[in-house]
C-alpha cells in the first residue's frame, strides 16, 4: 500500500462517518449516507471515485447512493442477503475485492446482528464494520439475534490487534459512560475516558480506534471477563449462564441506559 494513502471521515447528520480511503487522485468512499458532503469533500481534494462499499442497508449508509451515482455511475460493493438499490457486486464472507485504482484490497466478513446481512472490509490494517463493532461499544441488534452480533464480535476480536477499528459513528462518549458504568475499575478504560473527552473539547474525532483498545475497554468484547458478568448479574439479579447470555444482557442494559 503507498503511504500515500489515508482514510478521512466526512461528517454527515448528527454523528456519522463517511469514510473516503483516497490518494491524491482517487477515492473510495464508505457508506455514504448523504451525497452532499462526500461530493464537496471529493471536489475540493480534486479526487475521481472509483468505487462504494457498503456494509448494510440502513438508510443514514446507504441514502447518498444515488445522488453520488447520478455524477459518478461507479461500482458500489455490498452484502448479498440485502436488498440495497444500487448495489452492483453482491459479497459475503470469503470474498476478496480489490481496487486497482488505489492498489487496495480488502476482505469480506459476515457479521450479522445489527442487520442480518451486514459485512465488514478488512485489508490494509484497516476495519471499516459500520454499525456492528463501536468505539467502546456495539450496535443495536435490529435484526440479528445476541448468538449473532457475540459470533460478529468475536469474529472481529480475533483480527490483528494493530487494526484501525473504523466505525460509522461518534457515539464514543456515551459508550464509554456505560462501560464505566459496568467496569468501573479497569484502569484502561479510565484512561480512554479521559483522552475522549479532551478529544471531543478539541473537536476532534474519537475514532478510528485500534482493536487493542477495544479488546481492553469495551464491555461487548470482554464478556468472558469476570468482572463483566459479574456486573450482568448484580444489575439483572441474574446469573448468566454462558457468555452469549452476558452480551444479551449487557446490550439490553445499554439499550435503557
Amino acid at each position: 500500500m503507498s503511504n500515500t494513502i489515508q482514510v478521512s471521515g466526512v461528517s454527515a447528520f448528527k454523528d456519522n462517518y463517511i469514510w473516503v480511503i483516497h490518494d491524491k487522485r482517487h477515492a473510495v468512499v464508505v457508506d455514504p449516507g448523504d451525497a452532499a458532503p462526500v461530493l464537496r469533500f471529493l471536489q475540493e481534494q480534486h479526487l475521481t471515485l472509483a468505487a462504494v462499499l457498503i456494509t448494510h442497508h440502513h438508510a443514514d449508509h446507504v441514502g447518498g447512493l444515488p445522488g453520488i451515482l447520478a455524477v459518478s455511475p461507479v461500482t458500489v460493493y455490498g452484502p448479498r442477503s440485502e436488498a440495497i438499490d444500487g448495489v452492483t457486486h453482491l459479497l459475503a464472507e470469503t470474498d476478496r475485492i480489490t481496487l486497482p485504482q488505489l492498489g487496495i484490497s480488502f476482505r469480506v466478513l459476515d457479521i450479522p446482528g445489527h442487520t442480518a446481512g451486514h459485512i465488514g472490509y478488512v485489508g490494509e490494517g484497516w476495519l471499516f464494520c459500520g454499525d456492528t463493532l463501536f468505539a467502546c461499544g456495539c450496535g443495536r441488534l435490529f435484526e440479528g439475534t445476541p448468538a449473532q452480533m457475540s459470533d460478529s464480535l468475536d469474529k472481529l476480536a480475533s483480527l490483528p490487534e494493530n487494526t484501525a477499528v473504523y466505525c460509522a459513528h461518534e457515539y464514543t462518549l456515551s459508550n464509554i459512560a456505560f462501560a464505566l458504568t459496568v467496569e468501573p475499575d479497569n484502569a484502561r478504560l479510565q484512561q480512554r475516558a479521559l483522552k475522549a473527552a479532551e478529544d471531543r473539547r478539541q473537536s476532534r474525532p474519537t475514532v478510528p480506534s485500534t482493536l487493542a483498545l477495544e479488546r481492553d475497554t469495551n464491555p461487548f468484547l470482554r464478556c468472558r471477563i469476570p468482572a463483566i458478568a459479574q456486573a450482568v448479574e448484580s444489575h439483572t439479579g441474574t446469573h448468566p449462564v454462558d457468555t452469549t447470555a452476558v452480551f444479551a444482557a449487557l446490550r439490553q442494559w445499554k439499550n435503557t441506559f
